[in-house]
């Protein structure tokens, strides 16, 4: 990682309550949270979003972790796939499909609600706009609360992998790489 260790015997009063509150809400304090607790208000704000997008919104649990696994794929955000992969398929999404969007191909999904999650988002990350025919299909798929939630993930997790990233968070040791084109933080081809 790119910032030294955060020392958690020199947090200020502020981190340590937010050091607590997301230790407690999620079972411990890593990854992107040792990166944002630096800017104690941007944590509050990051963390108080991003629970309300994993935890609350109208969108099914397993649309909610194909949304991290969608940006983590196209921002080659290795830490968020690994942390996620798993819990994607334990919520229902086949297991090809992951394996299919982690080597970089369209994905063939058992669940008509997950391809039309899928190419609205793709469309929308990589092209920066929505043709009528996606944003109607996803209209349709998640009523006009669950398109702005999709919206506010795919910007929530967007900035949870530039983070990531930027900041060169590992995965974590008993975990492997996913993406056959992405070594450290870099890309490579497929197979070197």
């Amino acid at each position: 990682m790119r910032l030294p260790e955060l020392d958690l015997s020199t947090l200020t009063e502020r981190q340590r309550e937010l050091y607590d509150r997301i230790g407690g809400k999620r079972g411990q304090v890593r990854g992107p949270f040792l990166i944002w607790l630096r800017s104690p208000e941007l944590c509050d704000k990051v963390e108080a979003l991003g629970a309300f997008l994993r935890f609350d919104s109208v969108l099914p649990e397993r649309i909610r972790e194909l949304a991290i696994l969608v940006t983590a794929r196209f921002f080659d955000a290795q830490y968020s796939w690994a942390a996620h992969s798993e819990k994607a398929v334990k919520c229902g999404v086949a297991a090809s499909a992951v394996e299919e969007l982690a080597q970089s191909k369209v994905p063939e999904f058992s669940n008509d609600d997950e391809r039309v999650f899928y190419e609205f988002a793709w469309e929308l990350l990589s092209t920066h706009f929505v043709s009528e025919a996606k944003y109607n299909a996803a209209r349709d798929t998640f009523g006009e609360q669950g398109l702005v939630d999709i919206i506010g993930a795919l910007g929530n997790f967007s900035m949870l992998a530039m983070c990531l990233n930027a900041f060169q968070v590992p995965v974590r040791a008993e975990q492997k790489a996913p993406f056959p084109d992405i070594q450290n933080f870099g890309k490579v081809k497929a197979g070197e």
